[in-house]
């Protein structure tokens, strides 16, 4: 799927077409109560969804060239889709796989793991703290004899992978099946997005390239393109929550009636349309390669204030049917939470940007 972007803010036609057919598959596949449902369960990953994207709908390879058996398309197009899947909260390792570890094989040439995580044989996950930042202090593992050594904590879908992609402390990345490492799940807040502590005693691993580059590369579209989760996150939550009000009545009256609320969502729909610039920006600055750190921190300054505040608004108004378990809002919020300091918190970012335009605090 060979694909031109449009330049600018704006959604091309094919984007569009995008949004509607994975918005189709979720809308069957991926409703809040199942979500709810697997959370509570052993196993959180909704891998039958992630088949239905991955496979038929080839989206695990959006970002592969097309030569090695992806779509060939740009981060435009990724970040619709994630746009949609943060609709949904859906439960599937699409933003650690098809983006944060395939951006790392692609750094490092791994062409057949590529070929593999775009049939959707494979799924990967870059074993870096999903709190580590672009140009962060990233843990690393210890290599002896050829092999690793090491325990790194934080690794989101770690569960589910097939690979894991290792940072050493020889300067490389390596490729370490994860049948061969134990991964403990760790208590997180949000259980949509299970993480994981890794630990590596003795395992042998392939070595793919420079662990610095790649894993600098991979956390940078990661936190570009989380922008544009976030953003569905908060385009869901305020949606829903107008559909609500216009359908309460207190005291004989539409609860979307009143002032004081209409001026709440209006200021938070402002947000919003705010926060949908960042993350298109973002995701057409590393589509085309220009201005592409500005534009990332820009977002990730941005981003996840506004979802949060977005679920905030989201569980006030929705009084207290939002505050029960069977009200999907909760896993808006915990999500919200975990993505506003995933990739980096704002304070990081807003300090990337400073350092980036020359505007360092005094």
């Amino acid at each position: 799927m060979s694909t031109q972007s449009e330049p600018g803010l704006l959604y091309s036609e094919e984007e569009e077409a995008l949004r509607a057919a994975v918005r189709d598959l979720l809308t069957d596949h991926c409703d809040p109560a199942g979500v709810i449902t697997r959370t509570e369960s052993a196993t959180p990953h909704d891998v039958s969804l992630w088949k239905a994207l991955a496979g038929p709908m080839g989206l695990a390879g959006l970002l592969i060239p097309e030569e090695l058996g992806g779509q060939g398309a740009t981060h435009r197009e990724t970040a619709v889709v994630l746009e949609e899947l943060g609709r949904a909260v859906a439960p599937v390792p699409y933003l650690t796989s098809a983006v944060v570890a395939t951006e790392a094989l692609l750094a490092c040439g791994a062409d057949d793991l590529l070929t593999e995580l775009a049939s959707a044989t494979t799924i990967a996950a870059l074993a870096v703290g999903l709190h580590v930042a672009p140009g962060g202090v990233v843990p690393l593992v210890r290599l002896e004899g050829g092999r690793l050594h090491g325990e790194l904590t934080g690794i989101a879908d770690a569960a589910v992978a097939d690979v894991l992609l290792v940072p050493a402390d020889d300067g490389g990345l390596y490729a370490v099946r994860a049948a061969d490492a134990t991964v403990t799940p760790q208590v997180a807040l949000d259980l949509t997005r299970p993480v994981a502590r890794v630990s590596l005693d003795g395992v042998t691993g392939r070595r793919l390239g420079d662990a610095e580059a790649a894993v600098r590369r991979a956390l940078r579209a990661g936190a570009g393109l989380l922008a544009s989760e976030q953003l569905g996150l908060a385009d869901w939550l305020l949606t829903e929550t107008v559909r609500y009000l216009k359908e309460r009545k207190q005291f004989n009256r539409q609860v979307g009636g009143f002032q004081a609320l209409k001026h709440r969502l209006a200021g938070l729909w402002l947000e919003v349309a705010g926060l949908r610039a960042a993350a298109r920006n973002a995701a057409d600055a590393l589509a085309t390669g220009e201005d592409t750190e500005v534009a990332v921190a820009v977002a990730q300054a941005y981003a996840g204030q506004v979802a949060v505040h977005a679920a905030e608004e989201a569980l006030q108004l929705h009084g207290g049917i939002g505050m029960t378990w069977e009200h999907p809002v909760h896993l808006f919020l915990k999500r919200a939470k975990a993505d506003s300091i995933a990739y980096g918190a704002a304070g990081t970012h807003r300090e990337a940007l400073a350092e980036l335009v020359d505007l360092r605090a005094p």
